[in-house]
């Protein structure tokens, strides 16, 4: 048995938990199959029968607070219910360590492909690439559908405090750069103070995801592209969804047509839509305007840079942390740089 593997005793409770909670399958044994994890969630892949669905849980080693973040994920898949944002189904819920060690819920199995896991598309978005646009189009509309959402009938009015929103952003991050400095970063204070002294056009609160990009969706199988969920919840909440596009467009490269713009990330950008065509669908599909976009942009690169950095600063012996070592400064050059440039004044 592999260390991520539920035990028989573990296996025997979920059973009963399922069983007590009416969920498909009853009768059938249960199977359990480690999906993937890391320090804050691991996913188990469940088989009962002809069912199939996947449970999240904190791992043992995760800190308290995860087993809320468990339960506020939930709240949002289960919220996502009936709305047009492709989602997993929420299957159920438990908040009872007793059962796993953890808090925990079931979700929906989604039969989809993950950017994450792929070294290059998968067909038919390799050889056709006039069907690769879709994957981009397809990415903008799933956040423009999620801002859609009726937040406060869906019951989420205390899953954020949309109320001074960007003012907490630039206080609260700020406040973290400095708890977690080991060096300076050229731009910060010139992006901070921009961000000070500068608002949004219109702040319309919003469901939204918090990290959303192509490592955070599933699409279907096949052509043309299609979302089939958008994952991984963590840092879902109540704030300005226009953060998200900001968030998922802040790296795209300047001509999707060049050969670097198979290098500018973990997945392959070329013959991509352009910014400004993957910004105007979400404009149209959202309803909500983006001549502010600059605002968010210079907000997500800073913000960014500061997240990037906590992790170089606890590098250590991790290759992969200590990458981001030159990836900061360069973020936080960039935010800086459009902060001396953009024509934005709102």
């Amino acid at each position: 048995m592999s260390d991520n593997a539920l035990s028989a005793d573990a296996l025997a409770r979920l059973t009963a938990w399922m069983d007590s909670a009416g969920l498909p399958g009853t009768g059938d044994p249960v199977e359990a199959k480690f999906l993937s994890g890391g320090t804050q969630n691991v996913i188990y892949l469940i088989t009962r029968g002809e069912h199939r669905s996947v449970i999240r849980l904190p791992p043992p080693g995760a800190p308290a607070d995860r087993d809320k973040g468990i339960l506020r994920e939930w709240r949002i898949i289960e919220a996502l219910d009936g709305t047009d944002v492709p989602h997993t189904k929420a299957i159920g819920v438990c908040p009872d360590p007793a059962v796993l060690g953890r808090p925990f819920y079931v979700m929906g199995f989604v039969d989809g492909w993950s950017p994450m896991d792929q070294r290059t598309w998968p067909e038919p978005f390799n050889s056709d690439i006039a069907l690769r646009p879709g994957l981009s189009y397809q990415l903008a509309e799933g956040i423009a559908l999620l801002s859609k959402v009726d937040w406060q009938a869906k019951g989420l009015q205390d899953l954020g405090r949309p109320d001074g929103f960007h003012e907490r952003q630039v206080q609260r991050w700020t406040g973290f750069y400095d708890r977690i400095k080991g060096r300076e970063l050229p731009g910060m204070d010139e992006a901070t103070t921009w961000l000070q002294h500068h608002a949004p056009l219109d702040f319309i609160p919003g469901l939204m995801h918090g990290d959303y990009q192509f490592a955070n969706v599933m699409y279907k199988h096949g052509g043309p592209a299609q979302l089939a969920a958008l994952v991984d919840w963590e840092m879902g909440t109540v704030g300005d969804p226009k953060l998200d596009l900001a968030w998922m467009v802040q790296t795209w490269p300047d001509d999707p047509c060049a050969p670097e713009a198979s290098d500018t990330g973990y997945v392959d950008m070329r013959y991509m839509p352009t910014r400004d065509q993957v910004v105007a669908h979400y404009a149209d599909v959202s309803g909500r305007q983006v001549d502010d976009l600059d605002y968010y942009l210079i907000l997500a690169k800073w913000k960014l840079a500061i997240v990037l950095e906590q992790g170089f600063q606890r590098a250590g012996d991790d290759v992969k942390l200590q990458a981001f070592g030159p990836i900061v400064p360069e973020l936080m050059a960039s935010a800086a740089d459009l902060a001396a440039s953009t024509t934005y004044a709102g």
